[in-house]
């Protein structure tokens, strides 16, 4: 067979999702690594105040495609923006538009889905089933289709713990779900959401257990592959190391985490990690669609939350509320008290400040949206899965030497203590625009926090241990005992220390 890069030579590519954080550096690897494909169409509707040429124009700005920039400052014109709707019937694609895709795509790439673990049923049906339907049915009609590759999430059937390379019975008939929910509003199907998801902990696993069965039942029409991404964050290797641009996931654990916001969390220590760098993912998917019809799964195991912290301390971000520092427990109750002295206590005295200060307070605000968030992930950060990945070793085998390296996805050359570091640098650069030449001033502000904390638990001791003595005898007698006994030892170590002279 051709070699990847041969592969995508004078092919045309339709992306969906190509505007977010993966599918941002899909669009990247394909015009760096494969430089004579034909062209790359994506899916865009216009968001914010933007029209669509807008977006696609602020997003080839970006500092990730400064390689591909250098190489050939004209890269953008092989960028061909499809304006389209996810939400609406048919994707919203004009009939122009339909008929040119169906006449040049060889590929499509379905990144494209709603990542919010607390989307409405209703929402997430829209976009990660409904959409995946109106796709396949535009796939068909393409006649030059070579591959259909859909991102799926390795949490698709979360309420297993041993999850094999198959698709599994769904849990409802899509399409008796879709017609059932038509018709009910927003409150019926948020009582009835509960019931329907069943052990599944949130729309969105339930949603794309849904999408990979609707994808499923077209295999006898397109050759299609699933991948199944587990938690995907920053780069590893490419564009460059710790690219990251948005808070999702564990960007927004690790920015809380080094602003010294949150400090406990209630998570398994013995549980794995499954983070997978999104260079790695991309890599995987483009091998994927060389491959066509191979249905891929990948687990990439990992545990080094502990070592988050040390990360932050050496890159602090700018202007911490608190020194970082982490509390992982899995118990209910110890986390509810980390909760109550970490988090909520500072809180109420951080907003009394503001208030004293005529100012309007906002950290109680900010901690009860930062729970929130954090409860959502519990589930997934107090247990761990076990994942069947033989298609990923049997891919790799296929692989020539040269793809292994230019198309690498073999996650066990990752050294993870690094990554982390380049993970943590990522956020403070481009998620929070911070500059690295303000290390040491931030370090100093480290500094002058521990200072303050040190200094307020002494004066918490000795009120605590003065209000006690006020009101015991007995207090009052184990106090004087030891002072006492602190006197004695400093006048026995000094007596030592002159005989010795």
């Amino acid at each position: 067979m051709a070699s990847i890069t041969e592969y995508y030579a004078g092919k045309s590519v339709l992306i969906t999702g190509a505007t977010g954080f993966m599918g941002k550096v899909l669009v990247e690897k394909l015009l760096w690594s494969c430089p004579d494909v034909k062209a790359l169409y994506i899916l865009v509707r216009p968001k914010a105040g933007q029209t669509m040429e807008q977006r696609v124009s602020h997003m080839m700005k970006c500092k990730l495609f400064d390689r591909v920039r250098e190489a050939n400052p004209d890269f953008h014109k092989k960028i061909i923006p499809i304006s389209s709707e996810l939400t609406q019937p048919g994707l919203s694609i004009s009939p122009e538009d339909v008929e040119k895709l169906s006449a040049c795509i060889n590929i499509v790439f379905h990144c494209a889905a709603t990542i919010r673990f607390d989307e409405p049923l209703k929402h997430a049906l829209q976009l990660n089933v409904i959409a995946t339907q109106e796709l396949l049915s535009l796939a068909q009609r393409m006649h030059h289709l070579e591959a259909f590759i859909h991102i799926s999430t390795a949490y698709a059937n979360c309420n297993r713990k041993h999850i094999d390379e198959v698709i599994y019975p769904p849990p409802v008939e899509p399409k008796k779900l879709i017609e059932s929910l038509e018709w009910m509003d927003d409150g019926i199907v948020q009582d009835i959401t509960p019931r329907l998801i069943g052990d599944r902990p949130n729309t969105y696993t339930y949603t794309k257990a849904l999408a990979e069965y609707v994808v499923q039942q077209e295999q006898d029409k397109l050759n299609i592959g699933i991948i199944r991404p587990s938690i995907v964050g920053a780069s590893w290797q490419e564009p460059f190391p710790g690219w990251i641009d948005n808070f999702n996931g564990p960007s927004g654990v690790f920015i809380a985490a080094g602003k010294g916001i949150l400090r406990t969390m209630r998570a398994n220590n013995d549980a794995v990690a499954d983070l997978i760098p999104v260079d790695v993912v991309v890599n995987l998917t483009l091998a994927v669609g060389w491959y066509t019809a191979v249905k891929t799964y990948c687990l990439y195991p990992f545990k080094a939350f502990s070592k988050l912290v040390l990360c932050l301390k050496r890159n602090p971000l700018e202007q911490a509320f608190r020194r970082p520092n982490a509390n992982i427990t899995s118990n209910y109750l110890i986390n509810q008290y980390w909760i109550l002295v970490s988090h909520k206590f500072p809180a109420l005295i951080y907003d009394l400040f503001l208030r004293l200060c005529g100012q309007k307070p906002q950290m109680m605000r900010i901690f009860n949206r930062l729970h929130k968030a954090i409860g959502l992930l519990e589930y997934f950060s107090s247990q761990d899965w076990e994942w069947n990945s033989d298609n990923i070793s049997m891919l790799m085998s296929q692989l020539t030497p040269e793809d292994r390296t230019m198309f690498n996805f073999d996650v066990r050359q990752l050294n993870w203590p690094e990554y982390i570091e380049n993970y943590c640098i990522g956020t403070k650069k481009y998620v929070l625009n911070e500059d690295m030449s303000d290390i040491p001033a931030a370090r100093q502000h480290l500094r002058k926090l521990r200072n303050i904390r040190y200094t307020f638990n002494t004066l918490l001791v000795v009120f605590i241990w003065r209000v006690f003595i006020a009101r015991s005898q007995m207090a009052r007698n184990i106090w004087y005992f030891v002072v006492n006994l602190c006197f004695k030892f400093l006048s026995y170590f000094r007596a030592s220390s002159t005989l010795t002279n």
